[in-house]
């Protein structure tokens, strides 16, 4: 009887203690954004609008039509303005919800993507990627070219391509139209390899197909060689979920998250929002819609078949948008009350050195998606902390996500070429963290 008596109190205080645990670590869900005054933040107000000069002053020497950056610390928008023009011709004012054709942005989501179905345990990252689209097996090197008729010669491959090469883009596989390798560009060419934007009926995984009988242009794992490396990962994310890019981006990322503005292809309603794409012409200056290698046609994302998801670069989004798509990242993986991705897979995600010394800048290394600062880095003239991550787009957009300050950061430009939008980006960058109090 005493033992008995014993057990159940034992076993009384035991189910209290847990029960107390239980409720008093449980930690409420991070806030959605808000606007704050910078100093809520920890940041200078005036030091911080000393970004209003260095923006303004690229839109007054004509180096951009409009300009728009959104700051965001500790969960709260600091800094969201609008500058300059969305249209020089018909002179219509910039406004901070303005769409934007993200390009390489789309990486990051699609890598996300990835994660997620990882930690569902429907991939991993080492399975060679065969394993899920057969066409990938017994890939193929590069040997000799000849440039005359662009015949070549292959070895074979010494591993299979893996996830994880995809993710780190050290699969080998190009680029078609900014490959830095011209025997690549001449072979994609000729097989009529898309790189992200078409009007056609076509689907990625007709490209990824394609793709997957070339050679490729090194040894996968032996070099970091940025391609559509992503673009082979959106599809795999069709075949392994079942659904399209298109679909699994708006189930399961934009809609839990909130990202109202973010799509492959705009609704009729949300057209008259996306920002003109402006070229530099040195004669007439700053030219609207100008169709060359990068981007095949102007109407793209609002005309066409509207079929082509391109996981490397499809997307166009707000610069609201894409600050909570890394505010979610910055939470350990959690937003608006949904958890997309656990804290120690946001850890590996962001960074995690997967290309040791290969990737070509020395003072950052590469993740599972992101350029990530080194102390290389940061013992130079950054101001990041180590730790920062980020990536941009090839319309002149960029973004970067800081979690020891717990900020992140987006600045939207649309222009192709521009020979300001990596200087413009520096200051930004900079003008943020001199600010911090």
């Amino acid at each position: 009887m005493y033992n008995r008596s014993l057990f159940r109190t034992l076993a009384l205080v035991v189910f209290s203690t847990l029960s107390l645990y239980s409720q008093t670590s449980t930690k409420p869900a991070p806030p959605l954004l808000s606007v704050a005054a910078p100093e809520a933040a920890r940041m200078d107000s005036e030091r911080l609008n000393r970004l209003d000069g260095i923006i303004q002053s690229y839109i007054d020497k004509g180096a951009f039509p409009g300009v728009v950056a959104i700051v965001v610390r500790n969960g709260k928008i600091v800094y969201y303005k609008a500058f300059g023009k969305a249209d020089l011709e018909t002179n219509k004012p910039l406004s901070k919800d303005a769409i934007y054709r993200i390009a390489s942005m789309t990486k990051a989501i699609t890598s996300l993507s990835i994660m997620m179905l990882h930690e569902e345990g429907k991939i991993m990252l080492d399975d060679p990627i065969s394993k899920y689209i057969p066409e990938f097996a017994k890939p193929i090197v590069l040997d000799q070219f000849n440039p005359k008729d662009s015949s070549y010669t292959t070895i074979p491959a010494k591993r299979e391509i893996s996830v994880r090469h995809l993710l780190t883009h050290m699969s080998g596989i190009n680029y078609n139209s900014i490959a830095n390798d011209e025997r690549m560009r001449a072979i994609y060419t000729k097989a009529g390899i898309i790189d992200a934007f078409t009007l056609e009926n076509v689907k990625i995984g007709d490209n990824v197909k394609k793709l997957a009988k070339l050679p490729l242009n090194h040894q996968p794992g032996e070099k970091w060689t940025y391609g559509l490396s992503t673009d082979v990962l959106g599809y795999l994310v069709e075949v392994v979920s079942g659904m399209t890019l298109d679909q699994f981006f708006q189930k399961r990322i934009f809609e839990p998250l909130g990202m109202k503005d973010t799509y492959f292809y705009l609704p009729d309603a949300k057209k008259d929002r996306l920002v003109p794409l402006y070229a530099e012409d040195k004669e007439e200056g700053l030219v609207k819609n100008v169709t060359n290698s990068m981007t095949a046609n102007p109407d793209y994302p609002i005309k066409g078949a509207k079929t082509y998801y391109s996981g490397g670069g499809g997307l166009s989004s707000t610069a609201y948008d894409y600050a909570v798509f890394l505010q979610m990242l910055l939470n350990g993986g959690i937003y608006n009350g949904k958890r997309l991705l656990s804290p120690k897979g946001v850890e590996l995600f962001t960074n995690s050195n997967q290309s040791g010394t290969l990737f070509p800048d020395p003072r950052s290394y590469f993740s599972l998606g992101f350029s990530v600062i080194n102390e290389a880095g940061r013992s130079n003239d950054l101001y990041s902390s180590v730790g920062a991550f980020g990536w941009g787009g090839a319309f002149s957009t960029h973004y970067f996500a800081d979690p020891k300050e717990k900020i992140c950061a987006v600045l939207m430009k649309q222009m192709w070429p521009t020979s300001y939008g990596g200087e413009l980006d520096r200051k930004f960058d900079l003008m943020i963290y001199q600010a911090l109090e």
